[in-house]
């Protein structure tokens, strides 16, 4: 399945009826890692389970432990190479890699594709210096 950039986040949940809509309820930690945003509007993409899934999970199986927040996708001294996709509210570069984890990056504009070094990773955000500015992939 193609998954695109833009994917904010991705979660399990069911789906309940109530008067006459219909309701998805998303994770708070969805809202607290800064993807989403309270109140914007957002497209939903549903995929039913395979019929042959139980829909009643034993306590410690492997899907409660998805659900349990990921471990961040960068260690402190990596490096990589990003491109710049937006500027933070004290004029930082943001960055999203895996999962849409993000990466603040000062000192960069956007569209800028630069190698950084992670120097500093917390539970919902990782931030990184520039190690190499590279040509832009536009």
């Amino acid at each position: 399945m193609d998954i695109p950039s833009q994917l904010r986040c991705l979660f399990s949940a069911s789906i309940e009826e109530r008067e006459n809509s219909y309701v998805v309820e998303i994770p708070e930690q969805e809202l607290e890692l800064g993807d989403l945003q309270q109140g914007e509007t957002y497209r939903v993409a549903v995929l039913s389970l395979p019929a042959d899934t139980e829909t009643e999970e034993p306590p410690n199986s492997e899907a409660q432990r998805e659900r349990e927040p990921p471990e961040p996708p960068v260690e402190e001294g990596e490096q990589r190479t990003v491109d710049i996709e937006d500027i933070g509210d004290k004029g930082d570069g943001i960055t999203r890699v895996e999962r849409g984890f993000v990466v603040i990056v000062p000192d960069t504009d956007i569209g800028e594709r630069v190698t950084v070094e992670i120097t500093d990773v917390g539970k919902n955000v990782a931030f990184a210096d520039v190690v190499t500015r590279l040509p832009s992939n536009g």
